[in-house]
């Protein structure tokens, strides 16, 4: 009994050909808990994609990679100073967002970042031409630019994209292969039309895994089902139940990324006004929980436990059934299942063959 990432392997598949297709070159981004399908997995359609390089996040990343990927490697955390050294094959590649990181580095494949309107790290504008001497003693596999996602100003990524290669052509640095993240495939045309001997490849993550949502369902086992009445007491805290209804024990709790959450970049009142509501509600110890009952999220009866979460059902609503699965709405980047189940398109959203409701 577990919580389960369904995949349609087909669809899946479809979206990540398309992609394929729009960003020739394309870099597949695989890091983190692997967009919750597992790292695993996510190299072995790297490698169905006939990828040469695939992107990770960190050093201890790409040591994990190194006996399941033949590949190269490419590490988007920049190399800082005094970083734990690890054992890694020559086919790993640093990013270095400053000319003393490129020096300290001299031999390794190096992708240099360049500052970009994000403000992230990278060589700035005005350091560029510090790089000339060091980038010869580097095994230099290009540069990259990581552009942000929402642009309220009104500015053009791929005007952007364009002054950025047109400041390291004047800087008289090397331009045969830029990285780049966030265009969209008719801005990297466009830049690509004015500097048609420039490799470009795009390193893209969400999109390519995550793409198409109809692709994916998480799903929770329901594990037990207890009646209880309006006051009485149970769990941890020993709370008291709000009305007459059941508790219904499901899998999936902390330890698989149930109850976190990144914090939202909030525009406009009703957005504030829903979040307030919600703040409000917490307060007063109500959490809306992930999973799905009847078409609707139900409450947490109390924090989610480590492998499990407790819901309550209020007594007017039919009772799940043990052996049944909920509809769970997770965030792929922080939710480890305890397993990935490949359904065919025929049979899909999977036929569970018990009282499952899909939402």
């Amino acid at each position: 009994m577990a919580l389960t990432l369904y995949v349609d392997p087909e669809r899946w598949r479809a979206q990540q050909d398309a992609v394929t297709q729009q960003f020739p070159g394309m870099v597949p981004v695989v890091r983190g808990n692997g967009f919750g399908f597992g790292y695993e997995t996510l190299v072995e359609e790297a490698v169905r994609l006939e990828s040469d390089v695939i992107a990770v996040g960190t050093t201890y990343e790409a040591a994990r990679m190194k006996d399941v990927y033949s590949g190269k490697v490419l590490v988007l955390s920049p190399h800082w100073r005094g970083e734990e050294a690890l054992a890694l094959p020559g086919r790993v590649i640093r990013s270095v967002s400053c000319v003393e990181s490129v020096r300290c580095l001299t031999g390794a494949r190096v992708v240099v970042e360049v500052m970009s309107s994000m403000k992230s790290p990278g060589v700035s504008e005005h350091d560029l031409h510090l790089l000339r001497s060091g980038v010869e003693n580097v095994r230099l596999e290009g540069f990259a630019i990581h552009m942000p996602l929402d642009r309220p100003d009104g500015s053009d990524a791929a005007e952007e994209a364009i002054a950025c290669m047109e400041r390291l052509d004047a800087a008289h640095l090397p331009l045969h292969t830029m990285f780049v993240s966030h265009l969209e495939a008719e801005e990297l045309k466009q830049v690509q039309s004015r500097f048609p001997d420039t490799c470009f490849r795009a390193r893209i993550g969400t999109r390519l895994w995550l793409g198409d949502h109809e692709a994916t369902q998480f799903r929770a086992s329901v594990l037990e089902v207890r009646r209880v009445v309006k006051g009485e007491r149970f769990g941890h805290r020993q709370g008291k139940a709000p009305a007459d209804g059941f508790l219904v024990i499901v899998g999936g709790g902390t330890a698989h990324g149930v109850g976190l959450e990144a914090p939202k970049d909030l525009h406009g009142v009703v957005p504030r006004a829903k979040n307030a509501a919600r703040l409000g509600l917490a307060t007063a110890n109500h959490h809306l929980s992930p999973f799905v009952w009847m078409g609707r999220r139900r409450w947490f009866a109390e924090p989610p436990h480590t492998q499990v979460s407790v819901l309550f059902i209020p007594e007017d609503v039919p009772q799940p059934k043990v052996g049944s699965e909920l509809l769970a709405r997770l965030g792929h980047m922080v939710t480890r299942p305890d397993r990935v189940v490949h359904s065919s398109a025929h049979g899909w959203p999977p036929a569970m063959g018990r009282s499952s409701e899909v939402v």
